[in-house]
C-alpha cells in the first residue's frame, strides 16, 4: 500500500514538472499585435521558471513562473509592420510566425454582430458577394471565439488566427469586418479582429459575478442544466468567451448588442455602463475606446408600439454619459420585419468613422448624428429643438418629415409638424396643441428615421420628456 503511494507521488511529481512551455490558442501564428506599446503575452511553464519572449523586431523581456507555472510580461512593439517572428523560451522553445503588429480591436455582443458576410439563412448581408470576392488582404487578420459556456472563468478558447481570404471573409462577423476593412484601407497598417459573439444574448451573460453583485435581480447559476439558455444566464459566456482574452493589448472595443435587453431599458440604463467600466478595469489598459451600435427599428410580436425606443434611449444615454464612448445610429437601415439589418456595411463603417477621427486624428470626419441638446418654448405655441453634431446643418429624407409627436401637459401625443431652420435649428408644432410640452421623434419599435445632418448620419431616436413609460 506505501509502496502505491510512493509510486502515485511520483508519477504526480513527474507530471508536474513536464508541463513546459505553452500559449493561449490567441498567441499564434498570425497573430496581431498592437503598434508601440507595450503588449502582454502570457502562459504557463514548469514552476519557477525564467521565460523569455522575444520579437524579430529586436525587442526581448523575460520573467520566471509562479509556483502556479503561469507566467505574464510585457514585450515593446514598434510602429506597424511585418511580418515578424515572436520566439518564446521557456522550457522549451515556441517560434511563432507571420506575427503582424498593428491595430487590435475587439468585437462582441448578440446576433447582430455575430451575422456573418454570408449572411444568415434567408438573411442576406448587402454587397456579400462582392465583400466575399475582394476578400484577400493578408493585412487584414481574424480571430473568431467559439460559442461555449462556462460557471467558472477559462484560461483559454478554441481559435485561430487566419489571413482575411474569401473564405475567412465569409464566415466572419460582418459589423466587425466592414469596421476593420475601412480602419485598414485609410490607415494602410495591419489590423487584427477578434471576434466573441452569440445571437440573442444578453448584457449579463457577458459579466463577471463581482460586478453583478450590484444588480440583485440577475441570479449568477450554480449549474447548468439542459433548460438553461446560456445566453441569456449571468456570468456564463463572460466565464468562457471573454475572461481568457481579458489583457490581450489592443486599441478599443466595438459592441453591437440590446435587443435581449429591450424588456428592460431602465436596468440596461446603469447594466451597460457596468459592462463597459468593467471590461475597461479588467483590461488595466484605461478608458480604451468603446463604440457601439444602436439597435435598429423592428417590429417585436407582443411588445408594445415603444418598448425598444426606451432601449435606444438608455444606449444613448450610455453614449452621452459614459468617457470615450460612441454611438452608430440606424435608425435608416432597419428592417421592420427582421432583426437582421442587411445593411452591415454601413453599421461597420460608422463605427470606424468614431476611430478614426476619436483615436486616429482624421480631422474634418463626420462620426455621430444629429444629438438632441435642448428645446425653447416659443411665443406662438411651438418648440424649438437645438442639436449637436449638426455643425453644418439638418435635412430630412422624405419631405414633409414625419416621425415627429408633439404633446401637451396631457401627455397626449399627436403627429407634428416641422420645419427646419437657417440656425441649425427644428421647429415643432400641431395646431391641435396649443400649449406643446414635449416632443418625440422616431420613438417606436417599428419607424424608419428620417433627420440626418448634413454629412449624411441619422438622428437618433430622441424624446425632450422624461415621462414614465
Amino acid at each position: 500500500m506505501i509502496r502505491n503511494i510512493f509510486i502515485v507521488l511520483a508519477l504526480l511529481a513527474a507530471t508536474s514538472t513536464n508541463a513546459q512551455t505553452a500559449l493561449p490558442s490567441f498567441f499564434s501564428d498570425h497573430m496581431v499585435l498592437q503598434q508601440q506599446t507595450d503588449a502582454s503575452v502570457w502562459g504557463t511553464d514548469d514552476p519557477k521558471t525564467e521565460v523569455t519572449v522575444r520579437g524579430s523586431w529586436g525587442a526581448a523581456a523575460s520573467v520566471k513562473t509562479g509556483n502556479d507555472g503561469k507566467w505574464n510580461l510585457k514585450l515593446k512593439t514598434p510602429e506597424a509592420g511585418g511580418p515578424y517572428t515572436l520566439t518564446i523560451s521557456g522550457s522549451r522553445e515556441i517560434i511563432l510566425r507571420d506575427v503582424l503588429i498593428g491595430e487590435v480591436w475587439f468585437a462582441s455582443g448578440q446576433s447582430n454582430m455575430e451575422m456573418p458576410v454570408k449572411g444568415f439563412n434567408n438573411q442576406p448581408i448587402t454587397g456579400s458577394n462582392e465583400a466575399i470576392l475582394n476578400g484577400n488582404n493578408d493585412q487584414i487578420r481574424l480571430f473568431t471565439v467559439p460559442r461555449d459556456a462556462s460557471l467558472e472563468p477559462r484560461e483559454d478558447v478554441n481559435g485561430a488566427w487566419q489571413a482575411a481570404t474569401p473564405e475567412s471573409v465569409m464566415d466572419f462577423s460582418a459589423t466587425a469586418y466592414f469596421f476593420g476593412k475601412k480602419i485598414q484601407e485609410l490607415l494602410d497598417v495591419p489590423v487584427g479582429l477578434i471576434h466573441s459573439s452569440w445571437g440573442g444574448s444578453k448584457a449579463e451573460a457577458w459579466m463577471d459575478e463581482t460586478t453583478l453583485a450590484g444588480f440583485p435581480s440577475l441570479e449568477i447559476p450554480t449549474e447548468i442544466t439542459e433548460s438553461t439558455r446560456p445566453n441569456h444566464t449571468p456570468t456564463l459566456l463572460y466565464n468562457a468567451m471573454l475572461h481568457p482574452l481579458i489583457g490581450y493589448t489592443l486599441k478599443g472595443m466595438i459592441w453591437y448588442q440590446g435587443e435581449s435587453n429591450r424588456q428592460s431599458p431602465e436596468q440596461y440604463k446603469t447594466l451597460f455602463p457596468a459592462l463597459i467600466n468593467s471590461w475597461r478595469a479588467q483590461w488595466q489598459q484605461g478608458s480604451f475606446p468603446f463604440y457601439f451600435v444602436q439597435i435598429a427599428p423592428f417590429r417585436y410580436e407582443g411588445d408594445d408600439l415603444a418598448g425598444a425606443a426606451y432601449l435606444r434611449e438608455a444606449q444613448l444615454h450610455t453614449m452621452l454619459h459614459t468617457e470615450n464612448t460612441g454611438m452608430a445610429v440606424t435608425m435608416d437601415i432597419g428592417d421592420c420585419s427582421g432583426i437582421h439589418p442587411a445593411e452591415k456595411k454601413k453599421a461597420g463603417e460608422r463605427l470606424a468613422y468614431w476611430a478614426l477621427s476619436k483615436d486616429y486624428g482624421m480631422k474634418g470626419v463626420a462620426f455621430s448624428g444629429p444629438v438632441y441638446r435642448e428645446m425653447e418654448t416659443l411665443e406662438d405655441g411651438k418648440l424649438k429643438l437645438s442639436f449637436d453634431h449638426a455643425e453644418t446643418g439638418l435635412y430630412f429624407s422624405d419631405v414633409p418629415a414625419t416621425g415627429f409627436e408633439i404633446a401637451g401637459e396631457d401627455r397626449v401625443f399627436v403627429p407634428a409638424e416641422v420645419t427646419i431652420n437657417r440656425d441649425r435649428t427644428l421647429t415643432v408644432w400641431s395646431d391641435h396643441v396649443p400649449e406643446p410640452a414635449a416632443v418625440r421623434y422616431a420613438f417606436k419599435n417599428c419607424i424608419e428615421g428620417t433627420l440626418y445632418n448634413t454629412s449624411g448620419l441619422p438622428a437618433s431616436s430622441f424624446r425632450t420628456d422624461n415621462w414614465e413609460q
